[in-house]
């Protein structure tokens, strides 16, 4: 029987600084790193960087896009999936994720922080909405991924 896959969503800024933009690709490039494949809303920012890291890093990109054409992924997405529901792809970004990466954003990623803790889902915040119960907040990249290799484990 083949390994479960296992799916990191990345959310966040679709505009940040290179500073966030820097750690989303270093976030990307640990997921590609560990063989789990990379959701994301698959536009720009904190989607970019992430896919960016991942792509470089050999690994699968998968964008739930929120307009119709397949053409508006950033250019490192691999599967862009459009899907014509505006900001409602968050829900689709959300349960796809086995684990869900918050770094930086505004209230289209504060929907998705909702969205997954409502779900029961984890979600490991970066430099993204402060105090909110159910996030399990850390300071770098790489605590990031200890906290993901954390929850994947208790996933396979």
């Amino acid at each position: 029987m083949m390994a479960k896959k296992i799916y990191i969503g990345v959310i966040g800024a679709g505009d940040c600084s290179q500073e966030i933009y820097n750690m989303a690709t270093e976030l990307g490039y640990l997921i590609a790193q560990n063989e789990w494949i990379l959701i994301c809303g698959g536009l720009g920012g904190v989607m970019e960087g992430a896919a960016k890291g991942c792509y470089k890093g050999g690994g699968m990109t998968v964008g739930i896009l929120p307009g119709e054409e397949k053409e508006s992924a950033n250019p490192f997405i691999r599967l862009a999936i459009p899907t014509g529901l505006g900001e409602g792809r968050n829900l689709l970004v959300v349960r796809a994720s086995d684990v869900v990466l918050s770094i930086a954003g505004g209230y289209g990623t504060l929907s998705e922080i909702g969205l997954a803790l409502k779900m029961g889902k984890p979600v490991i915040g970066l430099k993204t909405w402060p105090g909110i119960d159910g996030i399990d907040y850390v300071e770098t990249p790489q605590q990031a991924m200890d906290m993901v290799v954390s929850y994947v484990s208790r996933l396979r």
